[in-house]
């Protein structure tokens, strides 16, 4: 019997040295490319297991094949795990997270993305390839025994996979109880299963979710409802219609951080115009993004509907054919003109198709403004360039108007040429955090010169002005440059989700200013727009609350699962103290767990089941 197996061994060698390079290449891509720790031996342990048993898993689909095919399929299912591994690689340098199988879906993105992918390539990447050519040459030099014998090889081989991936999981279950409730937190998942099973289970949670809508019945909504009325909070009578018939003017500032405010450098503001703004504006201090894979489709679907994006992929893509109840309909049965000025393409993020459902009168896209050489850079017409065209565009509208400016020039990879440049770049590692700074300048004189012009045009009088930022700029993948910037030694999971911080500023001409510490979000903005135009939200499905309500409560859930309160924030399994930046006992944090569960729950029930189309 050891002959025999002995004999098996030796037969399957091409095999195994295959499993054996993407197993130390996965293991090295978690240490030095996704960077993910181990914050105890056991995790060490599946940081080592779970390459094994998804390199096993991948290249075990071999053996379906037989004779030299299958050996063909060794090397085409190692360049298929490269291929995952390294487009992974890719899309985490930026977003510092992984991908999904939405994401990958959505190829209409994919031409305008193209500068981005770029400026993510290493010239060390082709490392990767290494095994690929190894193994490329053992077969065409039949340098060992190429494959199995028999059927029973064969079968004994798949039972040994399965056996390690049943491990695998049982391990993960110890290490993290209810692992596999938590899709949303990518990261967990690669680090407890393996990056290629993760693969695997996100194609089950993607079509659960897809199944969701075709089960769905109008009774599911009532939960909802009842959620809603238990937290309805009455607007502040003071705010309530204060800008009844005035225009909304909604500005999505592209890739903004709120760190940037009121910082310097080399001597010289970041946010010159901004800084001053928010002197003469109602601000909002804590307020963060709450996007996740979508990001500035999250932003414009959170602060449309007051319903959280997807934890993965965009719902731009996902469920562009469901009914809402957005924003731009809501201002419509009032009276208002419905538009969004971005010079991009009308396709990107599936605009054209989600406007639609929105509710928009009308979507200027790229064709509605001149772009040329002289006018773009990066992502296509520079911001100042954009505000200007954008006027003529804003008087061309019947009055009063709801209109949305999406701004493009701060945008990865953080692109300007030397005459646009007005302060220096950042001195550190990161390029992507060193040309940050003057494109965030860039942007800040452009918003300066369209209040300016506003102003001269007779614009800025009978507006109301609602400036956010729509998703960070500066991943995690950045932070130790970002440590150098903010002067600390390492940032810390706590750091990490302050700044998910954006600017959110409501200027109403002729208003005394006034700063809100109260913890807000984006999904935070609908409610408080319609109360400002003094439309009712007690029938609406939101899970938002008026930033002006007195009844508020200071409190925002992100997309991953982490939560702010006045006290605390919990992230990644822990529980910090606001006021010392350091982790606490866990139960603090446990009396909002319920309430982050039921908001995101609820909201992802909404969209998945298409539950508005029950509703009336």
């Amino acid at each position: 019997m050891g002959a025999k197996i002995k004999a098996a061994f030796m037969r399957s060698r091409f095999f195994l040295i295959a499993v054996f390079f993407l197993c130390v290449k996965t293991y090295v891509l978690y240490k030095f490319g996704f960077r993910i720790q181990s914050e105890n031996p056991l995790q060490e342990v599946l940081l080592l297991m779970n390459p094994i048993s998804s390199a096993v898993l991948l290249i075990g689909l071999s053996l379906f094949f037989s004779g030299k095919v299958r050996n063909i399929m060794v090397v085409v299912l190692s360049t298929v795990g490269t291929c995952i591994l390294y487009f992974n690689l890719l899309y985490f340098r930026f977003f510092n997270d992984f991908l999904t199988w939405p994401v990958l879906f959505q190829t209409s993105n994919a031409q305008d993305i193209q500068g981005s992918i770029v400026e993510l390539v290493r010239w060390a990447d082709l490392i990767l390839l290494i095994d690929i050519l190894v193994l490329l040459y053992i077969l065409f030099k039949k340098a060992v025994p190429l494959h199995l014998r028999s059927n029973r090889e064969v079968v004994a081989m798949l039972a040994i996979t399965a056996l390690l991936f049943s491990l695998n999981v049982s391990v993960a279950q110890l290490e993290r109880p209810q692992l596999l409730t938590r899709a949303f937190d990518r990261e967990m998942l690669v680090k407890n299963i393996g990056i290629m099973n993760y693969h695997v289970y996100d194609i089950y949670v993607q079509s659960h979710s897809k199944a969701q809508r075709v089960f769905a019945e109008s009774s599911d909504i009532d939960e909802v409802i009842r959620y809603r009325n238990e937290n309805y909070k009455e607007p502040d009578a003071d705010m309530f219609g204060i800008a009844e018939g005035k225009n909304v003017i909604l500005i999505s500032m592209e890739s903004i951080q709120s760190f940037v405010l009121n910082e310097t450098i080399d001597g010289e503001e970041i946010t010159p115009f901004l800084n001053q703004l928010k002197e003469d504006s109602y601000y909002f201090d804590e307020f963060y993004h709450q996007t996740a894979q979508g990001k500035t489709s999250d932003s414009e679907f959170l602060v449309a509907n007051s319903l959280f994006g997807r934890e993965s992929g965009s719902v731009f893509f996902t469920h562009a054919g469901n009914e809402y109840n957005s924003l731009p309909e809501i201002v419509n049965e009032q009276g208002y003109y419905s538009t969004v000025m971005h010079a991009n393409n009308k396709s990107f993020w599936n605009r054209d198709m989600m406007y639609l459902q929105f509710g928009y009168d009308k979507f200027f896209d790229i064709a509605s403004y001149t772009v040329n050489e002289e006018n773009s850079i990066g992502w296509g017409l520079k911001d100042v360039d954009f505000f200007e065209q954008s006027i003529d565009l804003l008087k061309s509208q019947p009055e009063p108007y709801y209109t949305k400016l999406i701004t493009l020039t701060n945008h990865f990879p953080f692109e300007l040429g030397e005459e646009d440049k007005m302060i220096n770049e950042f001195d550190s590692n990161s390029g992507t955090l060193n040309r940050y700074f003057p494109t965030v300048r860039y942007m800040d004189y452009a918003l300066e010169q369209f209040f300016e012009r506003a102003k001269e045009e007779g614009i800025y009088d009978e507006s109301i002005f609602i400036l956010y930022g729509d998703h960070y700029g500066i991943s995690e993948y950045h932070h130790r440059a970002m440590s150098l910037f903010l002067g600390k030694e390492k940032l810390t999971p706590f750091d990490h989700v302050q700044l998910q911080k954006v600017p959110m500023l409501i200027h109403i001409p002729g208003h005394e200013p006034k700063v809100s510490h109260s913890i807000s979000g984006q999904i935070d903005v609908k409610p408080t727009i319609m109360h400002l135009l003094g439309i009712d939200t007690r029938e609406d499905i939101q899970f938002g609350t008026d930033l002006f309500s007195k009844e508020r409560p200071s409190f925002a859930v992100l997309r991953d699962g982490s939560f702010i309160t006045d006290e605390f924030v919990y992230t990644k399994g822990s529980c910090y103290e606001k006021a010392s930046e350091q982790e606490t006992q866990l139960e603090k944090c446990e009396p909002f767990f319920e309430k982050a569960k039921l908001d995101l729950g609820l909201s992802d029930k909404v969209i998945y089941g298409d539950l508005m189309r029950f509703y009336q």
